[in-house]
């Protein structure tokens, strides 16, 4: 098996061609999937067509299978979830549809997660990541003089009381609103050290922070845009245009993403798994 290496963007993003991951994988092979997704952030690996218990084989490869708050799991396997928009679901707002690390307010929030395509529509519903290591090098300095070093408090506003979002999202995804234990803050780095590659990267984002510590959310407004303004700059992203069996893995410590709801009356189902992550360490003083 020749493992061949595409680079989708100069700093992040990778199609990987030659495997298989319906066949076993060997410990060097995971080792070598685990170095190149910290380095890479998006790996996208076309003709995989795995069902599910290949995808949960592929998911422990880089961590334990995580089970996520306040979404509904499919009933066949509580460990994935169908991420599901059908035909007739018009002017809606879909799951995953605003910049986001998921659920980035937990104490230990997700490693990264898997999606597989099952099934597409013609054209759109592309997902787009945005690459914090290369936005954090890059910050002006006046911001980073104001984030590094400090912790920003998130929340699960989108599940709680106080920020509870008006749409209720798509029906095919089920979710969990009003829960005022999501509202509970957090004090987690703005900047966290990724555990693997040891590079640096922006762990803010617009879904789930809420403030900077030290400043309430009227002074941390204007910070957080222009970081969050900095952090989807075009030569930050990679975009992925799906096509039947593409498997996508991403790394959510050092990642934000977005699922473009541009395909009404086409149905569009992926399947999503999960791997734990860490508790989040903040990035050394000076780290680039």
């Amino acid at each position: 098996m020749s493992l061949v290496q595409d680079h989708l963007t100069p700093r992040m993003g990778t199609r990987l061609t030659g495997l298989d991951l319906k066949q076993p994988i060997s410990t060097d092979l995971a080792a070598a999937l685990v170095e190149l997704l910290a380095d890479r952030l998006v790996l996208v690996l076309p003709d995989q067509h795995l069902d599910i218990p290949a995808l949960k084989r592929t998911t422990e490869v880089f961590g334990p299978l995580m089970r996520l708050p306040y979404v509904e799991p499919m009933a066949e396997d509580q460990d994935v979830i169908a991420v599901l928009k059908e035909a007739e679901e018009r002017n809606i707002h879909v799951f995953g549809g605003n910049w986001h690390s998921d659920f980035s307010y937990l104490e230990r929030p997700p490693g990264g997660s898997l999606l597989q395509a099952v099934d597409l529509p013609p054209v759109g519903g592309d997902t787009i990541w945005a690459d914090g290591v290369t936005a954090w090098a890059s910050l002006p300095d006046d911001l980073r003089a104001v984030l590094e070093g400090r912790n920003a408090i998130q929340t699960g506003k989108p599940y709680g009381v106080k920020h509870r979002p008006k749409h209720t999202g798509s029906t095919s995804v089920k979710m969990t609103r009003g829960d005022p234990e999501a509202d509970k803050e957090r004090a987690l780095p703005a900047v966290r050290r990724h555990p693997v590659s040891g590079k640096a990267a922006l762990f803010v984002n617009p879904t789930y922070t809420t403030r900077l510590e030290g400043m309430n959310e009227e002074e941390s407004a204007p910070i957080l845009a222009r970081t969050y303004a900095h952090m989807t700059r075009p030569e930050f992203q990679c975009r992925h245009r799906w096509r039947p069996g593409d498997l996508v893995i991403w790394d959510n410590r050092a990642t934000m993403h977005f699922a473009v709801n541009d395909y009404d009356g086409y149905r569009r189902l992926l399947w999503r798994t999960t791997f734990a992550g860490e508790a989040p360490i903040a990035a050394l003083p000076g780290a680039a």
